[in-house]
């Protein structure tokens, strides 16, 4: 099927925009893991994961303190790509709630930066769920959007069309003799799953068990390839 052509956005990695339609609303998969959101000029990401290395060092497993301002350099380069007025941050924001009182200079000058640009929206998660008001932006639990409901974790009971992240989905393929692993988007009828953004984050594999529960028969992973939108079906 071929993809609808809705927002023209110059993707260096992905030549031809991967867009989608879901919920009545048009998507085009922007740098993997992100979608660009026409209709409201919205950037959507999922899990963040912001200051991840900082929390692991209080605990002594040092690893490289760069991970947030490698996901807020990202972010800021997908704002002036696309020219997004609204980020919608869908949980997993920061990888604990004190994240952001442990952001050096440097990191709180990137992200003073992007909340100078958009309207950041921080939907909170399981990892951020009483994320402080000092962080800036907009703090909270779910919203609803152009007739979209958004929250950090699927429903199982959710009758309305629904985009959250949480599980992290990823897809492995076979092609030309090797086995290759990418961030996906799960899509069925009434649920999308955005795949993590942040620089510290696994993946999951999109046809596991407890994906498969909430996303259903006829669910699809969805990638970004050099000629566009490439779709997986699941299950």
């Amino acid at each position: 099927m071929k993809p609808r052509q809705t927002a023209k956005i110059p993707l260096k990695a992905d030549p031809a925009p991967a867009c989608f339609a879901f919920g009545g609303q048009d998507f085009t998969i922007i740098d993997r893991t992100a979608l660009f959101w026409p209709a409201p000029s919205a950037l959507l990401v999922a899990d963040l994961h912001l200051e991840k290395g900082s929390w692991f060092a209080e605990r002594g497993q040092m690893l490289p303190p760069y991970d947030s301002l490698a996901t807020l350099d990202r972010l800021i380069a997908l704002v002036e790509r696309t020219g997004a007025r609204i980020i919608w941050a869908l949980g997993d924001n920061f990888h604990d709630s004190a994240g952001p009182g442990r952001m050096a200079p440097d990191v709180r000058a990137r992200l003073d930066a992007l909340l100078a640009r958009v309207g950041l929206r921080w939907i909170t998660g399981n990892h951020d769920e009483a994320l402080p008001e000092g962080v800036g932006g907009s703090i909270l639990p779910e919203a609803r959007c152009n007739g979209l409901i958004l929250r950090h974790r699927a429903e199982p009971d959710e009758r309305g069309c629904e985009l959250s992240g949480h599980w992290h989905p990823k897809l492995s393929i076979a092609t030309r003799g090797k086995r290759i692993t990418r961030p996906c988007f799960v899509r069925s009828a009434t649920r999308l799953i955005l795949p993590a953004f942040g620089a510290y984050t696994g993946g999951m594999a999109a046809d596991d068990a407890a994906i498969m529960a909430l996303s259903g028969p006829g669910s699809e992973a969805l990638l970004s390839g050099p000629q566009g939108l490439l779709r997986f079906p699941l299950g």
